[in-house]
């Protein structure tokens, strides 16, 4: 193997850090062709599906993409904005944003981010910045609970990419944060202040994205860190166990995953006679498709036709102060003994930055 061309090198540059917030990918637009590229890639991907490779080759591509893309294109087109996909808007405003706050906090470091399926790509995202001189490069997953499904498959990107590097940058890897005092704390404060304007429910539905049940059996972590950040929430929100439930979503396929899944569930619920039930999304930390259209749409008219009488999905963190601070709290512990402070004048223009970009998320929130 000969390993890919390196950037050009002028001795004497000052090696920077670069931090890259990856999250899970989505389609260029919300069209059958470009939902099929997309989905080509994510569902091809061995970590996602684990049958072997020829039989799921001709399930995907004589099944799948061919009935499944251009459904799943009008389910994008549904939750869609002027900006783009929900998913692309909060993960790019989420990385100016933890830019500013690390600058804040005094730390000179480049800020990216990137898909693990789709744009930006992970390795085009990297070699960026070893280009612009970051020779310590920390990659920081969307994903506060650990699953070989998605945050391992973000680091085998990263690994394969570098097998095809001669010059390779310092790496370090934030592997979960699900039980992060931060993260629940910012948790925790979208839930009250939801509650503050609207009320609180019957019932609090925590629902975190589903994997197959024998991931768990063969070791997977993902069930027991999901269990553990709902204790942690409703601990801190000081709920009994019979206030709030854990349940598990976007399954397809036959086979068992996670259980109890939450449409069946929250039918259950509006059959039983519970009037009001919120919906939590606390896995995945911007909106996107399985939030604002599987949930807010599909889980929403599945309670009320089953006799709930309200129903309320509380939004993920997306740009919430509390969460970015949280955010750059994580990274500044991951980067620790790295050189990344700033002088005092780089500091005041972090600060200026990190102003000018929380004004900008204003207005775009103001503008919905």
């Amino acid at each position: 193997m000969r390993p890919n061309p390196e950037p050009p090198f002028s001795h004497g540059t000052l090696s920077k850090t670069g931090v890259v917030l990856v999250n899970l990918g989505t389609p260029d637009e919300p069209t059958t062709p470009a939902v099929r590229r997309y989905l080509k890639q994510f569902l091809s991907d061995p970590r996602m599906v684990e049958i072997p490779r020829a039989v799921w080759w001709l399930i995907l591509n004589g099944v799948i993409l061919p009935f499944r893309s251009s459904k799943s294109a009008a389910k994008y087109a549904s939750i869609w904005t002027q900006e783009g996909s929900p998913l692309m808007v909060h993960t790019k405003k989420q990385a100016a944003l933890l830019r500013g706050y690390l600058g804040e906090r005094g730390h000179d470091v480049q800020v990216a981010y990137a898909m693990r399926y789709g744009s930006p790509s992970l390795p085009e995202t990297v070699d960026k910045l070893k280009a612009d001189g970051c020779e310590r490069i920390l990659i920081l997953p969307a994903y506060p609970q650990y699953s070989a499904t998605t945050t391992a498959s973000i680091f085998d990107a990263v690994f394969s990419h570098y097998a095809k590097v001669r010059n390779v940058p310092e790496l370090r890897f934030v592997k979960h944060y699900h039980d992060n005092e931060g993260y629940i704390d910012a948790l925790k404060k979208s839930v009250l202040a939801h509650w503050e304007v609207h009320g609180r429910p019957d019932k609090l539905v925590m629902s975190f994205h589903g994997v197959p049940k024998r991931t768990l059996l063969l070791g997977d972590p993902y069930h027991c860190e999901c269990h553990k950040t709902a204790r942690l929430l409703a601990a801190a929100l000081r709920l009994t166990p019979e206030q709030y439930i854990v349940t598990f979503q976007s399954r397809f396929g036959k086979a068992e995953w996670l259980q109890p899944y939450t449409a069946p569930t929250v039918q259950k619920m509006g059959k039983e006679g519970v009037r009001r039930i919120d919906v939590l999304c606390p896995g995945f930390t911007s909106d996107c498709l399985e939030t604002l259209e599987e949930i807010a749409m599909e889980v929403k008219q599945d309670f009320l036709t089953s006799g709930g009488k309200e129903f309320h999905y509380i939004p993920c963190l997306n740009e919430d102060p509390t969460w970015i601070v949280a955010l750059a709290e994580i990274a500044e512990q991951h980067m620790a003994g790295w050189p990344t402070m700033l002088t005092p004048q780089m500091r005041e223009d972090a600060r200026k930055e990190a102003e000018v970009a929380r004004q900008k998320a204003m207005q775009m929130g103001a503008k919905k």
